[in-house]
């Protein structure tokens, strides 16, 4: 029991940290680009698509890649279109309110998210000895980044309002391969000294790359291509710092309260 809640305390430190980081880089670096998003989204009449949740980024806004939540309290610079070529807007229930409310709310799902990756950071690194130091978060942080972020990306990059996208549930299903598969292929390459084990390892890695992600069925979109570029650099670039910091913070606070204690399980209580 003392193990489940030493990963627990550990996890929920390095999330709140982490999350916290995360929500004000992107109130600088993806809102700002999902207002002026939305600007041409109210042009087209609103159309909207679903998103895949993650996250990221993200990701969570998509904050955790294509898993990356997103959130805005800026008012976009971008000129609005005029009013004969908006549709009647849709009843689409609450939302918080521009401003301080909505970016209350990024930080509590981006903390929410941080501490659901920290659970998995903590534990899967137990099996492997624990993270000692920032250093090795550090090292475990990128693991993380490539296997929740960047192997996911490349097939499904983060995608902003009014673009298209293929099915939800197929798109849910092939990153959840992505990162599963890209997961054990770094598993098997890092702990497993072995040739053939290393070359299954790779082959599992390119396999979900190889079957292709699913596509929508048109490319049309309002989006200018720049804009769609600087999103998916601004999200992949806040990823990165959220794994880092979050592996960073597991390591300083274990290796914090574990001490001389080489297993979470013979640590504090």
């Amino acid at each position: 029991m003392n193990l489940f809640r030493n990963v627990v305390f550990i996890a929920a430190i390095a999330g709140l940290v982490a999350g916290v980081a995360l929500a004000c880089m992107q109130a600088y670096a993806t809102v700002p680009l999902i207002l002026k998003a939305e600007v041409y989204e109210q042009a087209e009449g609103g159309h909207k698509h679903e998103h895949a949740a993650a996250p990221a980024d993200a990701a969570s806004g998509n904050a955790m890649s294509s898993a990356a939540p997103a959130a805005s309290n800026t008012m976009s610079t971008a000129t609005p279109a005029p009013a004969e070529a908006a549709a009647p807007a849709e009843d689409e229930g609450w939302a918080p309110a521009d401003g301080f409310e909505r970016f209350a709310f990024n930080v509590v799902s981006n903390v929410v998210t941080g501490i659901g990756f920290a659970l998995i950071l903590v534990a899967v690194s137990e099996f492997a000895g624990g993270i000692g130091n920032w250093r090795q978060g550090v090292f475990w942080g990128l693991a993380g980044f490539a296997v929740f972020t960047l192997a996911p990306g490349l097939g499904l990059p983060p995608e902003l309002p009014a673009m298209p996208a293929a099915d939800l549930t197929q798109r849910q299903i092939w990153w959840v391969a992505t990162v599963v598969a890209t997961a054990i292929g770094l598993g098997l390459i890092a702990f497993r000294k072995s040739l053939p084990l290393a070359i299954l390892g790779v082959a599992l890695i390119v396999a979900p790359h190889i079957v292709g992600a699913p596509q929508p069925d048109s490319f049309e979109t309002p989006i200018p291509e720049g804009l769609h570029h600087q999103f998916v650099v601004a999200v992949t670039v806040t990823n990165l710092v959220f794994w880092l910091v979050l592996g960073a913070v597991v390591g300083v606070v274990r290796g914090r309260f574990t001490g001389s204690a080489t297993s979470l399980r013979d640590s504090f209580a």
